[in-house]
């Protein structure tokens, strides 16, 4: 039987036909032979001549006898007719069983599912022949069909994400800008004023250009280039003074050791995105007092003596590459151990955060690891929260 099962269609249907056909003629022969030998036991009549001429006149049959003989030829003529066609019937019957029914009825019980969106299912290996193959390759475009469901998924998810992180993005921006102007119809803007509304119109641009061109996080560009570090510590005053002016923010430098004419190579963009997500962070959950802390340093040592760091051309190129930090640290209650000991994770919202998207602290993971860094958050010894981030 398991033989049959995984014989081909057509040979296997060959064969049951001529084992058919063989029985039926077997059976046509039994049953002629039967009726002959019950027909010779009954006189036929007549006179018969032998070989040696004599004469011998036989004794007439009954009427019951000639009735039995014609109903013993109609039976031989009816069986030439119906043991044929019966044992086709049977063959036939035989192969949709043994070769159509099971195949046919996992193929059917598929499709059924996938009707119904159910991918679960899995279609089990019936035989050998052609169904056979057709259930297996069934059994592979349902792998397919997963396979691409969840690819579709998953750039669903990854496309969510980025509309979060790019509105977040862009609320940073849009606050200063706020700010700017309300200073200047209160008459008390700065003299930056003006540049300060230019400067961010043209990274709100910039940062629309980009993102227009990028399908996932990981995607968005890194252009480096020469930034001096007194340029970023004065964004981040400035960045402080707009997106924290009631609390009490200070910025510290390594003086020491970092000199202020230093050139730093990283995307300006990124780092200032990371930048004002962190101070955001930290300006909603601080009571009184935000700190940040912005140094240049590198694995043999701090940098500084008007460096070029970050980059390829540092003198500390053969002691290994100097790096940007910048420590963000509030006074609030600080980070849950859920999101210590797992990370930052897109939409992480936490307690009494419902207007974000708590795309920030992810966003700026996955900008700082473009950036050959990475983002570590810790609580304070004393209280409240620290992240700091590194710009390779």
């Amino acid at each position: 039987m398991e033989r049959i099962k995984n014989m081909g269609l057509k040979k296997s249907f060959f064969f049951m036909s001529v084992f058919s056909m063989a029985a039926a003629l077997l059976a046509v022969g039994i049953v002629f032979t039967v009726c002959i030998d019950i027909a010779s036991e009954y006189p036929g009549g007549g006179v018969r001549i032998t070989y040696d001429g004599a004469v011998w006149e036989s004794a007439n049959s009954t009427w019951e006898q000639n009735r039995l003989v014609q109903m013993l030829e109609w039976v031989k003529i009816l069986a030439c007719i119906f043991i044929p066609v019966g044992s086709l019937g049977m063959a036939s019957f035989f192969f949709y069983h043994v070769k159509l029914k099971k195949p046919i009825a996992v193929l059917r019980q598929g499709t059924e599912h996938i009707r119904r969106n159910d991918l679960s299912f899995r279609v089990p290996e019936v035989s050998g022949d052609e169904l056979g193959q057709v259930c297996a390759a069934f059994e592979t475009m349902r792998k397919e069909l997963v396979k691409t469901n969840k690819e579709l998924w998953r750039q669903a998810e990854e496309r969510k994400r980025l509309n979060a992180a790019f509105s977040h993005d862009l609320r940073n921006p849009v606050t200063v800008l706020k700010g700017t102007v309300q200073l200047l119809r209160q008459g008390i803007a700065d003299e930056q004023a003006l540049e300060r509304l230019e400067t961010y119109v043209r990274r709100i641009e910039q940062y629309v250009d980009a993102m227009s061109n990028v399908q996932r996080l990981e995607q968005i560009p890194v252009q480096k280039k020469e930034v001096r570090f007194a340029m970023l510590r004065g964004e981040l005053e400035e960045t402080v003074r707009i997106l924290a002016p009631a609390l009490q923010g200070e910025i510290l430098t390594d003086d020491e050791g970092t000199d202020m004419e230093t050139d730093v190579h990283i995307d300006h963009g990124i780092f200032l995105t990371v930048a004002e997500n962190l101070i955001g962070n930290g300006t909603r959950f601080a009571r009184n007092k935000i700190t940040i802390s912005l140094s240049i340093s590198g694995e043999s040592g701090k940098c500084g003596g008007g460096q070029r760091c970050c980059g390829e051309e540092t003198d500390e190129k053969e002691n290994g590459r100097c790096f940007l930090v910048l420590t963000v640290a509030d006074d609030g209650d600080g980070f849950p151990e859920k999101m210590l000991r797992e990370g930052p994770q897109p939409f992480g919202k936490m307690e009494g955060n419902e207007g974000h998207f708590g795309m920030g602290l992810y966003t700026c993971r996955m900008l700082c690891r473009k950036h050959g860094g990475s983002l570590v958050l810790e609580n304070g010894k004393n209280g409240g929260a620290r992240v700091t981030a590194v710009f390779r």
